[in-house]
Formats: C-alpha cells, structure tokens, sequence
C-alpha cells in the first residue's frame, strides 16, 4: 500500500536523477561536441570548447534525488507499521 507521501517520494526523486542524467545527456548529446564533463583545451591550455550543461548542476539533480530517497527512507524507518499490516488480517476458523 503506498500513500501520497510514498508516491511524491518516488515521483520526486525519479525526476530529478532522470531529469539529471537522462534528459540533460540528451541535451548535451543534441547539443554537439564535446561530449565529455571537462573542457577541452588545446596544446597552449587554453579552453578551446566547454559542455552545454555544466557537470556540476548535472551532479547536483542526481544528488538532489538521491537526498530525496534518503529522507524518505528515514521517514518509512521512524513512522510506525500500523497493526494489521504488521500482524496481518485475522481470519475465523470454521
């Protein structure tokens, strides 16, 4: 059984790693070279191109999510189980 806070939970956290690595790879991916996380410098040291996205904001959405299923994973561990879930639904013998 799962309520509204287990739903927003997982709505939540799910968007935000896909949005993180799904959705942003794809921009970056349209977006042309380079594809890599780090700038692409020439002989010189000089920065010849940088990615559309920068990682940093990529990492924090995944992490941002992650945090997310943390709280809630704290949160199912401090709510307690309601007794008929916990010792189940009794039943008469005949």
């Amino acid at each position: 059984m799962t309520d509204i806070i287990d739903k927003a939970a997982m709505a939540l956290s799910g968007g935000l790693i896909v949005l993180g690595v799904v959705v942003m790879g794809l921009i970056e991916t349209l977006a042309g070279k380079p594809f890599g996380a780090a700038p692409i410098t020439n002989d010189a040291g000089e920065i010849v191109a940088t990615p559309m996205i920068d990682p940093t904001i990529r990492t924090g959405l995944v992490l941002a999510g992650i945090a997310v299923l943390g709280l809630y994973a704290v949160y199912k561990l401090a709510t307690p189980v309601p007794e008929e879930t916990a010792a189940g639904r009794e039943v008469t013998a005949d």
